[in-house]
């Protein structure tokens, strides 16, 4: 024991260790629940609005949560945790394991919103009046610097609550959810190491190692597996934890790795969650719906009719989300309003992009004939069959059968005029 506590008195050993650790046992760990998950039928099924066509397993959250806790708790054996953060350790888990069971109970039979609501309050509350987790100063925004304890303890409450139902409504695609938990603990946990903070430190890397493994079955064709809301409950809860105390611990005079503006940074990290509920929001409501109506309006959903695939769009979110961070972080010496200003002009923008009309597909008419001896492109445009075309006979080998003979169906319907088109069409889709 004092051999292990010996190497691990090195925090960026520790650190390493502990991403590794908890990426090797939860890829241990998700096969079982996978295994369990049809054994039991404990399945998503699909709807109208679903971007799956498959039943897939939903306790992905579980196996994270087991990954994260327990490898959390190894670790925090081996860091000699001061009593402080032993505290903040068994709190931040209490809370997780109230969202983790109500995430599950809403995956596998369905609860009310005013209960995950509830529920919510419960466990946000809980690490803001036990362990004095709150935002204390926006640092001049609006002119608002310290706030009286009341009004912080609201205001915290409200970013919690915030953040955890934001995370929980960009789960609509595989990869995006745990792609974006990865990035904001990514930025996070190097912070909290580049000050010595070690137990953010692990929460963050942890995590990180947890929702890694998760990705390796999330992007599985062979294994998929859903982190359901057992899962973006409570990692949305972690994330807005570890936000709350970036902007907490920032201000304190013992910190040694400070960060100008830091509101606008934390705005920053978190922003492709905030914006796409807030865009979806308002959009819902400017159509006279419920704010809450479940639709297919979300900027993945939007990447997805452009024609990505769940790997693409989401990893074009998330890259997109990392620019702009990267762009806050060259803003720093700029007054905090101006630097707010063109954090958000150049983000809303950037995740606005795929709404451009220059984005749009060319609808392809019901009727169409190819006459590849008589049309020519004229005027730079290039005649729609041959893209057509192009679109069938391209179709990467890593397409599945269902997806090629869909796009088959389609396109030959497209082009059922001509019967020697089709032929071809069909000989090449075949040789694939």
């Amino acid at each position: 024991m004092n051999f292990l506590t010996n190497i691990f008195s090195n925090e960026y050993l520790l650190v390493i260790f502990a991403v590794i650790g908890t990426y090797l046992f939860s890829i241990r760990l998700f096969p079982v629940l996978i295994y369990l998950s049809h054994k039991k039928n404990l399945m998503d099924e699909p709807v109208e609005r679903s971007s799956h066509t498959q039943k897939t397993p939903t306790l992905g959250g579980v196996g994270i949560f087991i990954s994260f806790s327990l490898v959390l708790i190894l670790f925090g054996i081996f860091a000699d945790f001061i009593r402080e953060d032993l505290i903040k350790l068994l709190t931040v888990i209490g809370a997780s394991i109230l969202l983790l069971f109500l995430g599950l109970k809403d995956d596998l039979l369905v609860i009310s919103p005013r209960k995950k609501f509830v529920g919510q309050l419960m466990a946000s509350l809980l690490v803001i009046l036990a362990t004095d987790v709150r935002i204390i100063s926006m640092e001049g925004i609006l002119g608002v610097y310290d706030m009286p304890y009341i009004v912080s303890v609201i205001f915290t409450l409200f970013v919690f609550i915030l953040i955890i139902n934001a995370y929980n409504l960009i789960d609509g695609i595989d990869g995006l959810a745990g792609g974006i938990a990865v990035m904001v603990c990514g930025f996070f946990g190097v912070y909290y190491m580049l000050n010595d903070y070690l137990f953010m430190s692990l929460v963050s890397f942890v995590l990180i190692g947890a929702q890694c493994g998760f990705l390796e079955h999330n992007l599985s064709k062979s294994q998929k597996l859903f982190m359901g809301d057992s899962g973006s409950l409570f990692t949305g809860f972690l994330l807005a934890y570890v936000v709350v105390v970036f902007l907490n611990f920032n201000l304190m005079a013992t910190t040694e790795f400070r960060i100008e503006n830091a509101p606008v940074l934390a705005l920053a990290i978190i922003s492709f969650p905030l914006f796409d509920t807030l865009r979806v929001f308002a959009v819902r409501m400017y159509q006279g719906k419920s704010p809450f109506d479940a639709d297919r309006n979300h900027i993945h959903h939007r990447f997805l009719r452009l024609g990505f695939n769940h790997k693409k769009a989401s990893s074009t979110i998330v890259a997109t989300n990392t620019f702009i961070i990267v762009l806050v972080l060259m803003l720093q010496s700029l007054n905090i309003h101006l630097a707010l200003l063109l954090s958000l002009v150049i983000g809303v923008s950037a995740y606005l992009l795929p709404f451009l009309s220059s984005f749009e597909k060319k609808p392809i008419p019901d009727s169409i004939s190819y006459e590849p001896n008589l049309r020519r492109e004229e005027e730079g445009e290039r005649p729609i069959a041959l893209h057509v075309y192009d679109s069938i006979t391209k179709v990467p080998k890593a397409k599945t059968t269902k997806t090629l003979m869909t796009r088959r169906v389609a396109l030959l319907k497209a082009l059922r005029n001509d019967k020697a088109f089709e032929m071809d069409i069909e000989e090449q889709a075949e040789a694939r």
